[in-house]
């Protein structure tokens, strides 16, 4: 059994989990959507935050296994992929696949500061501006070289343009798949101009969504529909 530890409202970084752990049929329990009277809600990650524990995580998502907290997305997934067969068994392709969920990672972050580049703490109607600045930094330069890596990925991969590692799926494509589906959502416009140059990540995409158990679980109630509070929003004035 796995304890998922993060915020009850959004996707976010936690998203990452879920689709690993759904994808893999693993039994797990996303604690913060339990009822508060249960245990649940933004009170429970709050409680781990605030722990005495000289190993307590410094922010979600935190996965509890085996008497053990194991926070940031990447190290997770690398902790998850062995375990739930979600990655190669050999070490070379465990560090090519944790790299990769490296660049990921790098990404989202670029995709969250287009409508926060100032500060975090900050409404996104404070930092307009800076927003639409960002942004149209991020559509016309940052979103091709990203994407444009990933199909090369799929293009060099030695078994064969279907999987981002090795010749199955892996917890970097189920991830690939969320960022391509939240940049869907936040840049409409970028993405249908974007995709055409980019074939084996949009049918990488296809065939991740269409593995049985991440079909159930994307039309379930268990997947959170992305929203203006997550990490990929849409504001129109931010989308070319």
């Amino acid at each position: 059994m796995y304890n998922l530890y993060y915020w009850p409202h959004i996707q976010g970084r936690g998203e990452f989990v879920r689709l690993a752990l759904e994808a893999a049929g693993a039994e797990y329990v996303d604690v913060a959507r339990q009822p508060e009277k249960k245990g649940g809600g933004r009170a429970a990650v709050a409680a781990l935050l605030q722990g005495t524990d000289p190993r307590a995580p410094f922010a979600p998502p935190i996965l509890e296994v085996d008497g053990e907290w194991i926070s940031q997305t990447g190290n997770i997934l690398a902790f998850l992929g062995p375990r739930l067969g979600l990655v190669p068994r050999d070490e070379r392709s465990r560090r090519w696949a944790n790299q990769l969920q490296l660049v990921v990672a790098d990404f989202v972050v670029e995709a969250h500061d287009t409508h926060h580049p100032i500060a975090k703490h900050l409404y996104y109607e404070e930092q307009k501006p800076a927003a639409r600045r960002r942004s149209r930094a991020f559509v016309e330069l940052r979103m091709p070289k990203f994407l444009g890596y990933f199909e090369a990925v799929l293009a060099r991969n030695p078994k064969g343009p279907e999987w981002m590692v090795g010749a199955a799926m892996s917890y970097v494509d189920l991830s690939v798949f969320q960022v391509v589906a939240g940049l869907r959502y936040a840049f409409p416009k970028a993405m249908s101009r974007l995709e055409p140059a980019h074939p084996l990540l949009v049918a990488l995409c296809a065939r991740v969504a269409r593995q049985p158990r991440v079909a159930r679980y994307l039309r379930s109630k268990r997947r959170i529909p992305f929203n203006q509070g997550g990490i990929f929003r849409h504001y129109p004035e931010l989308d070319r």
